[in-house]
């Protein structure tokens, strides 16, 4: 054995030397600095904001169990205004049988009047009589798809819009000025006073959008101000006989729209549905391929999930919060062109939007700010507007149940906790 210097015995050379491990790159070690995590302020926007997607953009499930609760609170309101209820409980240890019958027949009864209003009447003898309640339904369906659709849009983008009424206002008086204003063939007519409906709702909503990227105002205060001031504007112009007031009249009310500028009815005059359920599938279509299939609708989701990252990869923001309120008035506005040109052409009033600016609200939330799902809460919020006045008629049930149970929705979808609580529903995993 040869020896190697100072006599340390060298090792015999194998005949394959095993391959030498390349070493691991180092890694630096973590300072202190590195584990702080910016903890964000109380009620700092970004909290607000992450408040408003998490029950905008919710689980479908928590969702339909909303309704779901919110249609048995309804019942319980039912069974305590129904007068057989009441009176069959004061003897209900006689006679228990008696309060269990009064009970069936108030719920089966508020419910069957709701589906014969709403969806098909099976006591009518005419066809035309049976299937009337789906017209109605999808007539009180087309504003609020389209205002939902608006309320949705922004939601996406991280915006809260409450300004529906405003827009709306806004934007039937402008279709309504054009509609008693301009004379011109029903060709060109329709489309313009459409079309200057849509403008004006787009330029409403826009200064909120504006103000949003310009200064940082919070959309939800400018919104709620922008209400009253379209508001205001609106009934000073009906007001005023050299603008909207229909002559000789002293009542904030514009004239009727004429022939040419009235939104055509689909199924005769037989019935009420007109061409504005078909401008809201359309609008859905277009919402639809605008957020999954655009360029654009790509920077609204990103900025509606993260600002911060979605400026860091250079998208403009503030340009995006302007263009997402643009669209999303010209939407709601044509909620109102589909009121006053179509619902009720009697002329243009402070009343036009008939609470649709704010059960737009609610359709986007319960929709979950998707296009499909906001179709189908609005044709569901369609059917409780047209099925509540047949379900008081017939049963004699307050109509304010029914506003009991679109607000009692709107409660539980903002309380997911609630609801997953109630029902014992996993927890939704955080990223």
């Amino acid at each position: 054995m040869r020896r190697g210097k100072k006599g340390v015995p060298e090792q015999p050379e194998t005949p394959e030397s095993t391959p030498e491990t390349p070493e691991a790159p180092e890694v630096p070690e973590p300072t202190a600095a590195d584990d702080v995590v910016p903890e964000k302020e109380e009620g700092s926007p970004s909290q607000w904001q992450g408040v408003l997607r998490e029950i905008a953009m919710g689980h479908a499930l928590v969702s339909v169990l909303s309704v779901f609760l919110a249609v048995v609170v309804g019942s319980l309101m039912i069974l305590l205004t129904d007068e057989d209820v009441r009176t069959a409980a004061s003897y209900i240890g006689a006679r228990p049988g008696d309060f269990f019958t009064a009970v069936q027949e108030a719920i089966s009864g508020a419910y069957g009047a709701l589906f014969r209003g709403a969806i098909y009447n099976s006591d009518a003898e005419l066809f035309e009589t049976k299937i009337r309640p789906i017209t109605e339904t999808l007539k009180y369906s087309g504003p609020l798809i389209l205002a939902g659709l608006g309320v949705g849009l922004a939601f996406r983008a991280g915006l809260f819009n409450i300004g529906g009424r405003g827009q709306m206002l806004l934007a039937g008086a402008a279709a309504g000025w054009v509609a008693v204003s301009v004379d011109l063939p029903i060709a060109l007519h329709l489309p313009l006073a459409v079309l200057a409906g849509a403008l004006a709702g787009a330029l409403w909503a826009g200064i909120a959008g504006v103000l949003k990227a310009k200064s940082g105002a919070h959309e939800v205060i400018v919104t709620i101000m922008l209400n009253y001031v379209g508001y205001y504007l609106v009934f000073y112009a009906l007001s005023q006989q050299s603008w909207l007031q229909a002559p000789g009249s002293g009542n904030p009310k514009s004239e009727a729209m004429p022939e040419s500028a009235i939104l055509p009815k689909l199924l005769g005059d037989k019935f009420n549905l007109h061409l504005g359920f078909v401008m809201a599938l359309v609008a859905v279509v277009f919402v639809w391929w605008l957020l999954n299939k655009s360029a654009m609708g790509f920077r609204f989701r990103a900025v509606g999930e993260n600002p911060d990252a979605a400026r860091a990869s250079g998208i403009n923001v503030g340009r995006t919060y302007t263009t997402v309120m643009l669209i999303a008035g010209a939407l709601v506005g044509l909620a109102g062109v589909n009121q006053v040109l179509g619902t009720a052409t009697s002329g243009v009033t402070v009343d036009l939007d008939a609470g649709i600016g704010f059960d737009a609200i609610t359709v986007a939330l319960l929709g979950r700010s998707r296009p499909l799902g906001i179709l189908a809460a609005g044709i569901l919020f369609g059917a409780l507007k047209a099925g509540g006045f047949a379900m008081s008629a017939s049963e004699g049930i307050p109509i304010e149940i029914v506003l009991v149970v679109q607000s009692l929705i709107v409660l539980f979808i903002a309380a997911p906790p609630l609801v997953r609580a109630l029902f014992r529903l996993p927890k939704e995993a955080t990223a």
